[in-house]
């Protein structure tokens, strides 16, 4: 157990309100502490779990974000999974092209959160819903 975080298992936050895009940039921040991340890849981490938390709470009318720790054998990291119930991502190429937006913002978008960790795995399809898995590790 570090910073109150027991470290084997995973948190759940419900992504239902902007409130709670906080509050999983909060959890995430504590358990990349926790797991000893360095302040620039918890930053990283942090950065991009409030776009997908967001994209989360926007286009897939809510959901939730389960946040965990994680070791190899090597490295500790957290990862950390999305997942709605939503419409899904019809064109997934267009979703990853740099600058796109289908709200007219000026987030990240899933390529920016993408180059922001080390693994990054979607599964979505229309009237699928969507689940994003990203991690962080240690160096």
């Amino acid at each position: 157990m570090t910073a109150g975080i027991d470290l084997g298992h995973p948190r759940a936050q419900a992504i239902q309100s902007d409130e709670d895009v906080v509050r999983v940039r909060q959890l995430v921040r504590t358990v990349a502490v926790a797991a000893r991340l360095s302040l620039v890849d918890q930053t990283k981490l942090v950065t991009a779990a409030s776009e997908l938390a967001r994209n989360t709470l926007v286009y897939g009318g809510g959901g939730e974000a389960e946040v965990t720790t994680v070791d190899n054998g090597l490295r500790r990291g957290v990862r950390v999974v999305f997942a709605d119930d939503g419409p899904g991502i019809v064109d997934l190429g267009l979703a990853f092209t740099d600058g796109y937006t289908s709200g007219g913002g000026l987030g990240l978008g899933l390529s920016g959160a993408r180059r922001l960790v080390d693994e990054f795995d979607i599964v979505t399809g229309p009237g699928q819903g969507t689940r994003i898995t990203i991690t962080k590790w240690s160096r």
